[in-house]
């Protein structure tokens, strides 16, 4: 088959889960069909590692976004009523390059990326075009709302939602398909919605990188964050963990640490290391190491959707996990079967010492999780499910 992928950021080095998912579904499917990219670059660097994906993409064509004119866009956008994301990633050249590629080649299938893409993709509905979501933003924008922030996020938050709710209720019946990463996103939308055309794609793990490595259950003083410290939920994850579960945490195991690593920590988040016991990483190029130093991973996300690759990259690991229902839930999974779910402060602190007060515990844990993720979850066994995708093209 030959097909065209629309993505919102150009994938390498896939160290972020946008990048991180195109870059392993068109790595896999590349080896049995011809795959062509359009994407934006952010920043100069993009264009530097075109090399490294050229063996991956036949044909790829990258158009310039630069910051201010994001920004620029956003401040227009919001006079009108499209969600800010949608106009952030705003571009007629965007539109021009795409509609020039469609006049030269013909495609088996369009896979689109993320809800603020779908702008493109609409028009040609000649095309069989698939849209992947990476959650239910919807959804995501919900739960951020319940969240408290200060006014000014409130309002910006309120306009958002609104707009997201309208915005993706058309959009899911714009497109052939629409793909979700989670059963309870896809749920969600279903329900929120009533569209019948959502099927799952969930996000994978490079299981050749993240596996269980001689792994010492015996240490258990290294709790574990992994994320991207400039991405809301991240942000407000790490600074809920150290106020109000990290010191139930310490009366019981004093000496154990909380370590942070992420790349593009903001502020508030390098501040929190003046807390006894937190230490702030920065950017790491191979987490497979940290998560290989953590007695047990946490992820105890107050809003967001979808799946979190914390979460599988962890369990992959063999490494226990405790996390919040957002992580969790849409795994379909059993409660410790790899991760624990808990969603308070009290029982969110108490397994977390349950773990560290048992390596046994921890190390069944970890490898149903291990194995969960190995039969699962793996990039060869999700770009298969979507290659069964593309092949019901009409």
């Amino acid at each position: 088959m030959k097909i065209l992928f629309i993505a919102n950021r150009f994938p390498y080095p896939p160290y972020r889960g946008d990048k991180l998912k195109i870059y392993n579904l068109a790595s896999v499917l590349s080896q049995k069909h011809e795959i062509h990219l359009i994407t934006f670059a952010e920043q100069k660097s993009d264009y530097k590692h075109v090399n490294e994906v050229s063996h991956i993409f036949s044909k790829i064509k990258i158009v310039n976004l630069p910051k201010w004119k994001s920004v620029f866009n956003v401040a227009i956008g919001m006079f009108g009523d499209l969600p800010l994301q949608v106009n952030y990633f705003k571009s007629a050249r965007f539109r021009k390059e795409l509609k020039q590629i469609l006049s030269e080649n013909t495609y088996d299938a369009i896979h689109v990326q993320h809800l603020r893409m779908a702008q493109y993709a609409i028009s040609y509905k000649e095309q069989y075009r698939i849209l992947d979501l990476p959650d239910a933003f919807s959804l995501y924008w919900q739960r951020r709302k319940e969240v408290k922030h200060n006014i000014f996020s409130r309002l910006i938050d309120d306009v958002e939602s609104e707009r997201v709710l309208k915005y993706e209720a058309y959009i899911l019946n714009q497109f052939n398909l629409n793909l979700v990463c989670s059963s309870e996103d896809l749920k969600f939308l279903k329900r929120t919605h009533k569209s019948g055309q959502i099927k799952l794609l969930p996000n994978g793990v490079d299981t050749n990188k993240f596996k269980p490595i001689d792994h010492d259950y015996g240490q258990n003083d290294v709790l574990l964050f992994t994320g991207n410290m400039d991405y809301a939920p991240n942000v407000d994850a790490v600074i809920y963990f150290v106020e109000e579960v990290f010191p139930l945490i310490r009366t019981k195991f004093p000496e154990v640490r909380f370590v942070i690593a992420g790349q593009r920590p903001l502020d508030k988040v390098k501040a929190l290391e003046k807390v006894p016991g937190v230490s702030v990483t920065g950017f790491i190029p191979d987490l497979s190491d940290m998560y290989n130093s953590a007695s047990v991973v946490v992820a105890p996300l107050r809003f967001g959707a979808g799946t979190q690759n914390k979460v599988l990259e962890a369990m992959a690991m063999g490494i226990p996990v405790v996390c919040s229902n957002i992580g969790f839930e849409g795994l379909g999974i059993e409660d410790g079967e790899g991760a624990f779910m808990r969603t308070n402060q009290a029982t969110f602190a108490t397994q977390v010492c349950i773990l560290l007060d048992d390596g046994s515990l921890r190390q069944a844990t970890g490898m149903m999780g291990a194995e969960v993720i190995r039969k699962r979850f793996s990039w060869d066994t999700i770009a298969h499910t979507l290659e069964s995708y593309f092949m019901k093209v009409e």
